[in-house]
C-alpha cells in the first residue's frame, strides 16, 4: 500500500476478478449502478444495477452519475479507471465528488492503471499483479477502512478466507518498487503508431480522450478483425479484437458498442498492447504489417 500511496487497509487476492467479486459481493453499499465499459468480471455480477452510459470516446456520462445518486444515496457505483480495450482513462476524481456528496461507496477497478498512474480517490480499488510486472495469480483489494465489508470468516482479518500467498505478495510488491521511464518510452511509441495507423486510413478509437499509451484500438475500414489478427499472426504478431481475456471470441465488443459504434465498424478493430519490454523494433514491425495488410485491401476511411 505504501509504495502506491494508499493508507488503507490492503487485502491480498488472486487477482482483479476475485477482487472484484469481493468487493461487489461483500459490499454493505449496494451496487447501484456499472458503467457501461466495465470488465466482464464486474457486469457478470452487476445484476440489476443501472449501467452508467458512455459518449463516443468511452467516457462515462456524469449526468447518469449524478442521477443515480441523487436517485440512490448511500449506495455503491463502480467506474474503471482505464478501460481494457480502448486504454481511455475516466475522470474519477469527478466521479468520486459526485458519488462522496451523496453519502455513496466508489468502487474503481484499477487493473489496467495501478502501477502507471495515481490511484483515483475511490473507497475501494481492484488490481491484479501481472499488469505491472508482478506476479500471475496475485493481486490486491484496497479498502478506505474495513467498515466497508462485511467480515465472512478466515483470514485476512476475516475478510477473506485461505491461506496469504505470501511469495506472491512480495513479488507484487517488488514489481511495484521498479521505477524507470518505459511508461514515457511506451507513450512515445503510441503515438508512432497513432500516426502511422491515421496516415494510412485507420481510425483511433477513443482518439479524443484521455488514455493510457499501454492499450489502444484502432479500426481498419473494410477488413474484418478476424481476417486482421491472422495476417498479424503470420507475421508474428499477436494483437486481440476486443480485450486480450476474451481474444479466442470474435463476438462483438460491448465496449465498442457501448461507445455507439455499429457492429459492421466494431469488428473492423484491433486491440494493440504493449509493456515494459517492448521495442522500437516491435513498433517499426507493427507500423509495416499495418501498412502492409491495409494496402492489400485498399483501406480508405
Amino acid at each position: 500500500g505504501a509504495v502506491l500511496g494508499w493508507a488503507g487497509p490492503v487485502l491480498f487476492t488472486s487477482g482483479a476478478s476475485e477482487g472484484l467479486s469481493i468487493a461487489i459481493t461483500h459490499a454493505k453499499a449496494a451496487l447501484a449502478a456499472v458503467s457501461a465499459t466495465e470488465h466482464d468480471a464486474v457486469l457478470r455480477l452487476s445484476g440489476d444495477a443501472m449501467r452508467l452510459p458512455v459518449d463516443s470516446q468511452g467516457r462515462v456520462d456524469m449526468k447518469a452519475v449524478e442521477f443515480i445518486c441523487a436517485r440512490r444515496p448511500g449506495t455503491m457505483i463502480a467506474v474503471h479507471h482505464v478501460n481494457n480495450e480502448t486504454g481511455v482513462v475516466q475522470e474519477l476524481r469527478a466521479v468520486a465528488d459526485i458519488v462522496h456528496a451523496s453519502g455513496g461507496v466508489l468502487l474503481a477497478d484499477c487493473t489496467q492503471s495501478a502501477g502507471k498512474l495515481a490511484l483515483p480517490p475511490a473507497d475501494i480499488i481492484v488490481l491484479s499483479a501481472h499488469k505491472f510486472g508482478g506476479p500471475p495469480g496475485m493481486g490486491a483489494l484496497l479498502l478506505r477502512e474495513f467498515g466497508l465489508l462485511r467480515a465472512i470468516g478466515g483470514q485476512e482479518q476475516g475478510y477473506r478466507p485461505g491461506t496469504e500467498n505470501l511469495s506472491g505478495a512480495c513479488g507484487m510488491a517488488a514489481a511495484l518498487d521498479v521505477r524507470d521511464d518505459w511508461l514515457d518510452r511506451i507513450d512515445a511509441y503510441r503515438g508512432q503508431i497513432d500516426a502511422a495507423i491515421l496516415a494510412a486510413g485507420g481510425q483511433i478509437i477513443a482518439a479524443d480522450a484521455p488514455r493510457l499509451a499501454t492499450i489502444a484500438s484502432y479500426r481498419m475500414p473494410g477488413m474484418k478483425a478476424a481476417a486482421q489478427l491472422i495476417q498479424f499472426d503470420m507475421a508474428g504478431i499477436a494483437v486481440s479484437a476486443g480485450s486480450a481475456c476474451s481474444s479466442g471470441s470474435l463476438k462483438t465488443s460491448p465496449v465498442l458498442q457501448a461507445m455507439g459504434m455499429d457492429d459492421a465498424a466494431a469488428n473492423e478493430v484491433v486491440r494493440i498492447s504493449m509493456g515494459h519490454s517492448t521495442t522500437q523494433a516491435d513498433v517499426d514491425r507493427v507500423i509495416a504489417t499495418w501498412q502492409a495488410i491495409a494496402g492489400r485491401a485498399g483501406v480508405r476511411l
